[in-house]
């Protein structure tokens, strides 16, 4: 403490000395007169707050570790009398480097260097991607909300190309591996006339469609094409792209698990699978290269049989829809909607195809939906980084989001720069 403020504090002995001078026992006291005795063990006991701590203190510190309050009512009812404060020592808030225009003109506006200003939305969540102090930010670092509330708008993120590559290269094993374990089942498929096709309700319910599940492959195609158009222009392809091969070659090495572990009978008469195709080791590899380089779809002339437990074409039209959605801005309906339905009636044209059960499709939706929603949950809350049990159970996810701070923002740009012509002409 600085020498004026040691003769300011002795001065102001016999009166209510200022906020400035304020020790663990004069806060403990203004929470005990504002009806907070329960948090004065842990305010002033535990993390010794004194009169100018309190006086910064914000919502999301009450929120976040370490104070990490529990009860709502009390977080707002806590922060209504800190802004009762701040209001009466809006002078000491300025000496300290914090302005208070946005509450006292009560229009909710607030300049970026105010103490709420910067740190909540409607709903409470942090906005703040930088741990910078929020008086050390420049107005123009900000995007406004409509509530005038500001978000910090500069968080650069980095690209790390080469764990792209490493991704690529995970999923591209994964499918290669995906293929031989297929050729593996093909081989162990339960013989038609001794294990007819298990009952179903909607194969049993709805007639084969011969041209269907064509008619699924084009879906994936179409959507396939929304996705590379996507990433194409989005300013952060290198994340996205890292995203896709670690949650698609997850996804179907646990599908070379389920399909290995367990066959299941055909589910229809119309296919022609027999077993015992491949008699040596590379005749094997053989037909996986063949079904790996052809995607594993019929339309490029591949036809696999006992690779049922659980859909993989389901996995991929589920996984490309939930990315475009994801990574597209929330006004593009029709984007949002095309895609869906894509989706959805490629799952429809699979399951009229007669091509697979109807266990096999919902598996296939349910665990790729999870896994991908889980996995965005963690990296946008950043909760792997205060999370040890997630860091073991999910190495992968920890090694290639360990840099990723926050959601991803959906921002685009053209990927190529201009030809040397154009930039003589329009500069």
């Amino acid at each position: 403490m600085s020498e004026r403020f040691r003769k300011e504090c002795k001065t102001m002995v016999v009166s209510q000395p200022s906020i400035r001078c304020w020790t663990t026992k004069h806060v403990a006291k203004w929470l005990k007169e504002e009806g907070f005795s329960d948090y004065v063990d842990l305010l002033c006991n535990r993390h010794r707050l004194d009169g100018t701590s309190i006086l910064t203190l914000t919502e999301y510190d009450l929120r976040s570790p370490p104070l990490e309050l529990k009860v709502l009512g009390d977080i707002k009812r806590l922060m209504v009398s800190i802004r009762k404060l701040q209001k009466q020592n809006s002078d000491v808030l300025e000496e300290l480097g914090y302005t208070y225009e946005g509450w006292l003109s009560g229009s909710g506006a607030h300049s970026p260097n105010s103490i709420q200003g910067s740190d909540w939305l409607y709903n409470g969540d942090p906005v703040r991607d930088s741990d910078e102090p929020v008086a050390s930010l420049s107005a123009d670092q900000y995007q406004q909300y409509t509530n005038g509330k500001y978000k910090q708008h500069t968080r650069r993120l980095d690209p790390e190309y080469w764990k792209t590559i490493l991704s690529s290269v995970y999923v591209v094993f994964v499918f290669g591996f995906t293929s031989f374990v297929m050729v593996i089942v093909h081989e162990r498929v339960p013989d038609m006339q001794t294990y007819p096709p298990l009952p179903d309700i909607f194969l049993d319910s709805v007639p084969r469609i011969p041209w269907a599940f064509a008619m699924a492959e084009a879906c994936g195609v179409v959507l396939c094409n929304i996705w590379l158009l996507v990433l194409l222009l989005h300013k952060h392809r290198s994340i996205l792209l890292r995203r896709l091969c670690s949650l698609m070659g997850t996804v179907f090495m646990l599908r070379c698990i389920t399909m290995f572990v367990t066959s299941l009978s055909v589910p229809g008469q119309h296919l022609q699978c027999s077993g015992k195709l491949n008699s040596d080791m590379w005749a094997k590899l053989k037909r996986a290269v063949a079904i790996w380089s052809g995607f594993g779809m019929t339309l490029t002339g591949v036809h696999t049989c006992g690779d049922y437990m659980f859909s993989g074409h389901t996995v991929v039209l589920t996984m490309l829809n939930f990315f475009v959605t994801e990574y597209t801005p929330r006004g593009w309906n029709f984007i949002h909607t095309l895609s869906w339905v894509l989706n959805l009636f490629g799952i429809f044209f699979i399951l009229a195809a007669h091509e697979h059960y109807s266990i096999d499709v919902f598996i296939a939706f349910y665990i790729t939906t999870r896994l991908f929603l889980y996995y965005h949950t963690l990296a946008n809350t950043r909760a792997y980084q205060q999370s040890r049990r997630a860091r073991i159970w999910f190495p992968m996810f920890s090694f290639f989001e360990c840099n990723v701070n926050g959601p991803v923002p959906n921002e685009y740009c053209w990927p190529f720069s201009k030809p040397s012509i154009l930039k003589r002409l329009i500069g």
